[in-house]
């Protein structure tokens, strides 16, 4: 044998080897996140079946310091007081995703996976108006399939996620390339896969 012949022979076998290894090794890792995501997928589909529309909405009135708001200059209205004493006392969660303010009135929104609470705060009294709504855990897995309200960290596991599936999928393949006695079949099938998922999309969408 060809020193040449010898290197292809042994660069082929450590593609082989590497992608074995990531199939393997990366399917493990990424068992619990294949389970999440088909899980939610089905919940998602059929939200009525598991409960996921049900939701509880709270409402409470208070008054603040009327000094953190009653302010002519916009920029001095204490904002972090506001925010840290609304949650201090009514346990909000999720993050602030909006706080705007007019000459007359102040609202604040925040946000979390299937949690949501608005304040409207009257700048001239002090006094404020808080809608808390909460549901259960299957709604919040559902906003965390989509990646709504669940900040950037969050956005970065569902990223990571994505680009360890596709690693998964194509390390399959390369395996799937090396069996001689499967490469056509296999090659075939997913390909024909391909075109029936095209197909099922013409049909069944709208």
């Amino acid at each position: 044998m060809s020193t040449k012949k010898k290197k292809r022979g042994d660069a082929k076998r450590g593609v082989a080897k590497l992608s074995r290894w990531l199939h393997i090794y990366l399917s493990m890792v990424s068992f619990a996140i294949v389970l999440f995501f088909s899980f939610t997928g089905l919940t998602l589909n059929h939200p009525k079946w598991f409960g996921a529309e049900e939701q509880l909405e709270e409402k409470y009135k208070g008054k603040l310091n009327i000094k953190w708001v009653d302010h002519p200059d916009t920029n001095k209205v204490a904002k972090l007081e506001i925010v840290e004493f609304l949650r201090s006392k009514y346990q909000l969660k999720g993050a602030v995703s909006d706080f705007r303010m007019d000459d007359y009135e102040l609202s604040i929104s925040f946000r979390g996976p299937a949690y949501s609470a608005d304040v409207f705060i009257d700048r001239e009294k002090g006094d404020y108006e808080v809608t808390e709504i909460k549901k259960g855990m299957v709604a919040i897995w559902n906003d965390l399939h989509k990646g709504r309200d669940s900040g950037k960290r969050w956005s970065w596991v569902i990223d990571v996620s994505a680009i360890f599936l596709l690693i998964i999928s194509l390390s399959g393949l390369i395996l799937l390339l090396f069996i001689k006695k499967k490469r056509i079949s296999g090659i075939v099938t997913a390909v024909l896969g391909l075109v029936l998922s095209y197909l099922i999309y013409l049909v069944f969408v709208p």
